[in-house]
């Protein structure tokens, strides 16, 4: 593993109301250059801990970094390094696709003539160049989806947090969604990647760390993983760790 990017210290959450907690003193190391991924059923407490990481859920006890900054008090230097894909589409349907990567574009020190060429590029990498002019709501949920993760990519972080990033997207979008991704990690991004789809992890991730109620129940190179538990697949791992 690289040098640690994220570095997590008995993180504790509980909402308000709940009686357990989503995630759990779970602790995690994540180093520089992985395509990391943590994976696990609904409700394991994944996306909290991504939105944790993100500065967008508070958080009650522990110590959560990312590149040496505090996400409590140096939020305001880590959000330059990061893009953020949520599950949900964060795009506005009466804009088009280039409105919308012109808008979100915007929000960074990018020059006009260097964000147009970037928007270009990444519609022609993702096919999506012929859509450009399309109101986003009138495009397929997998076009949607490729479009979300183009406006995290615009200011070129360091570091991308991706959450289900294809869950409900069709066969063709799946795959230049991934394409896509691994082009990304070979060329030096760190990625980290929420999901329950154990068969599309396994063939994306370079490390993987399987959650259930709140904690790390198993973490590191997948295949390894898999041979020391003398099972065929991620998903079997899973389903024998969890019974």
């Amino acid at each position: 593993m690289g040098n640690p990017l994220i570095n997590i210290q008995n993180l504790r959450k509980t909402y308000r109301g709940a009686s357990q907690p989503s995630v759990d003193r779970l602790s995690l190391q994540i180093g520089e250059g992985l395509f990391f991924g943590l994976l696990g059923p609904n409700g394991a407490g994944k996306t909290t801990t991504i939105s944790i990481l993100c500065g967008l859920r508070s958080y009650d006890s522990g110590e959560v970094a990312v590149n040496g900054f505090d996400v409590r008090r140096k939020m305001q230097a880590i959000k330059p390094l990061i893009g953020v894909v949520p599950q949900d589409i964060a795009l506005y349907p009466e804009l088009t696709v280039d409105e919308n990567l012109r808008f979100f574009g915007g929000m960074y020190p990018v020059s006009s003539h260097e964000l147009k060429e970037r928007i270009e590029t990444y519609l022609r990498s993702f096919g999506l160049m012929s859509h450009h002019k399309k109101k986003t709501g009138h495009l397929s949920g997998g076009m949607k989806r490729q479009v979300n993760l183009i406006a995290a990519l615009l200011h070129k972080p360091a570091l991308l947090f991706l959450d289900e990033p294809t869950v409900g997207v069709d066969v063709h979008s799946r795959r230049v969604i991934i394409e896509n991704l691994q082009n990304l990690h070979r060329s030096g991004m760190t990625i980290v990647y929420t999901s329950h789809d154990m068969k599309e992890a396994e063939q994306l991730c370079t490390h993987v760390a399987l959650m259930n109620h709140g904690r790390i129940i198993c973490e590191g190179v997948p295949r390894r993983l898999i041979d020391e538990a003398s099972v065929s697949s991620l998903e079997e791992l899973f389903i024998k760790k969890t019974l």
